[in-house]
This record gives C-alpha cells, structure tokens and sequence, in this order.
C-alpha cells in the first residue's frame, strides 16, 4: 500500500477521475467533499452545475461508493466566509476585481484541506487540477502546465507555496479532457459525462453587485461620477462595485462613440472611461509575490506573464521594484491590466512565481 491521500471531490469528472487513478496507482484513498457555502438556494446551485451543492456532494458520494473508498463532508463554512467571501466584497469596494478562485485554491483547497488531511495522517492531498506538480533541481517545487493546455489552471494555483506542493498530487495534469472523460468511461463513473462548473460557485446568477450589497458588512460605495482621461465629469455611475477594467457593456452613457473603464478610484469614487486605446499598456506594478521556481528574479528577466485566467499570455522584462513588489514591462501593450487580479509569470512551461496586479 502507497501513502495516504485525501482528494477533494467535487462531485465532477475531473475530481472523480483523479481518485479513481489513484486508487489504481495503490494510495490509500480518503475522499472529502468541502462544504462551504450555506446558501438556502440549494437548488440554485444544482441547476448551475455548482462544486457546493447538494448534488455536487451526493455524485462525490456515489463515486466514492462506486471505487470503494471512504468518503466524508468537510465543513469549511467559517473559513470560505472569512477567505473568499470577505476577500471578495471588500476588493470591489477597493475598486479592485479580486480572484475568488485563486483565494479558494490559496486558503480552502490547500491550506485548510491540508491541515485537516495532514491532522487525520495523511501524506498528501490531491485535486482534479488541470496542472502538475515538479520538483526542479534546485529542490524547489513548481507546477508545470498541464498536457491539456487548452484546459490548463496552473493560473489559478499561481500562489500555492513550497509546503503545499511538497504534499499535493495533480494525476490528471497529463491527460487531456477527453482523455480524462473516456478514463470515467471505462470506470463505470456516473459523472463521467457531466457537464463543467462555470462562473462563481456562490454568486449562482453572476450578480456581482447585487450580492455585494446583500452580504457586506459595512457601506457599499455609492453612486458617483463618470469621468474622462482628462478628468472631465460625463456622467453618472452606479457604484465602484459595479465595474471592472475594460468593461465597455453597461455603462449606459451616450457619448456618441464605444467608451471602456480604463480605472477605478475608490478615494474620490470615480470611474474613469476612455477609447480603447486607454485600456492599453505596457507595465504593472505587482505584489503579494509567491516565488515557485526560484527564491528572487534576477534583474531583466525575460518570463511570459498571464493577467487573467482566459490571458494567453505576453513575453515581459521583470525586475525588483522595492518593498517585495515587482516591475513588469512587456515586450507588447497588453489590454486591460486590472488591479486585484492575479498575474502568473512562466519561464517556459513552468511557474516562475505568481502575484497581484497592485
């Protein structure tokens, strides 16, 4: 018998598969579902496809029957309230557009099912992650972009630290999805067919706003000033909460040609609208850093640098810029850089060190 090894199931193809294939490779296998969200709307959450729902736990439930491993429900309520919801609501109310799902990765999936696996001895925890896990030569562990790159989430992991990966298992991260479908297949696995996930697990409707106002605890900024480049009042808006970066839709001002935000001002509660030309440039300052490959960058270097999970990515110079923040400089203008998301920087196919557009 191999080690022993918590995975998260979902209740998806993907997770289902991951256990199976270990199960096969001889680990002792323990599968978890996270419950952490306490909506009453259950049924909201299984017509959507959700990774929270009660459907979501009773198809984990008949996968793990169906491979013979023991399966149990996590309550991870008060850290995803505290973790993602909090973190999410007050971004906006910065004027950032935070990664809900980067948080959920960096604080719920990891850190919190790792604590728990690791208490009940557990040599490792293991996802149905479209990324895979690698030691380089220089001890350090980094994940390396999936076989399947049109599927890859190495992004979204951008902020796993070294002790995380040193006790992580990502067996699907060489297998394309079709692949992973035909293996849930031939297993016999009920969720083999079933459609993904989309979207914010816990916003069902994709209101942002709406859930923003209902769920923070203190004011939500109110409405203010629609303002140009040149500082020019245009009109009026609805809320900081209410838009991101590049957003052309919805903002409801006629001025007689296409207008995009180009930034957000949570101090004066602006937002500030341009030509597309404004949504363009050429540098970000990042923070929060998280170096995977390497402990510090070198001056200059050349790395391809992902501002959002849909980026193909772009070549840039990176160099310190003081105070544990990064300059990035890129080779090409890229289009709407949005503070609070997050930035993934790959030398070749491997994660070089992950941050946060400041």
């Amino acid at each position: 018998m191999k080690e022993k090894v918590v995975v998260g199931m979902s209740g998806g193809v993907d997770s289902s598969v991951a256990a199976y294939l270990l199960k096969e490779e001889g680990y002792e296998v323990i599968g978890v579902t996270m419950q952490i969200w306490q909506e009453e709307e259950w049924h909201i959450k299984e017509e959507n496809g959700g990774c929270c729902g009660l459907s979501a736990i009773e198809d984990a439930r008949r996968v793990a029957q169906l491979i013979d491993i023991p399966y149990y429900v996590m309550n991870f309520r008060s850290e995803f309230k505290e973790k993602v919801i909090s973190y999410f609501i007050d971004e906006y109310v910065r004027g950032r557009t935070p990664n809900p799902c980067n948080a959920c990765n960096r604080y719920i999936k990891w850190e919190s099912l790792l604590k728990r696996s690791r208490d009940i001895g557990a040599d490792y925890i293991a996802t149905g992650h479209y990324a895979r896990v690698k030691r380089l030569e220089n001890g350090r562990y980094t994940l390396q972009t999936s076989a399947a790159l049109n599927k890859d989430q190495t992004y979204a992991l951008c902020h796993l630290s070294q002790e995380q990966l040193a006790h992580t298992l990502m067996p699907i991260g060489e297998y394309t999805k079709d692949e992973v479908r035909a293996i849930g297949v031939k297993a016999g696995l009920p969720v083999a067919r079933k459609r993904d996930s989309q979207e914010i697990c816990f916003i069902p409707d994709q209101d942002y706003a709406r859930f923003i106002d209902e769920h923070a605890k203190k004011e939500v900024p109110p409405p203010g000033n629609f303002v140009g480049v040149d500082g020019k009042i245009l009109g009026r808006h609805k809320g900081i909460t209410h838009y991101t970066i590049g957003q052309r839709k919805g903002l409801n001002l006629s001025l007689g040609k296409p207008v995009f935000v180009t930034a957000i001002k949570a101090k004066s509660n602006e937002v500030v609208v341009g030509e597309a030309k404004d949504v363009w440039t050429d540098r970000l300052i990042a923070g929060d850093l998280n170096y995977m490959a390497a402990t510090h960058v070198e001056d200059g270097k050349r790395l391809l640098a992902k501002i959002r999970y849909s980026h193909q990515g772009a070549y840039c110079r990176v160099s310190p810029f003081g105070n544990g923040k990064l300059k990035c400089t890129f080779e090409e203008p890229v289009r709407a850089v949005t503070p609070g998301q997050a930035v993934a920087f790959y030398d070749g196919d491997c994660l070089f060190l992950g941050g946060t557009i400041e």
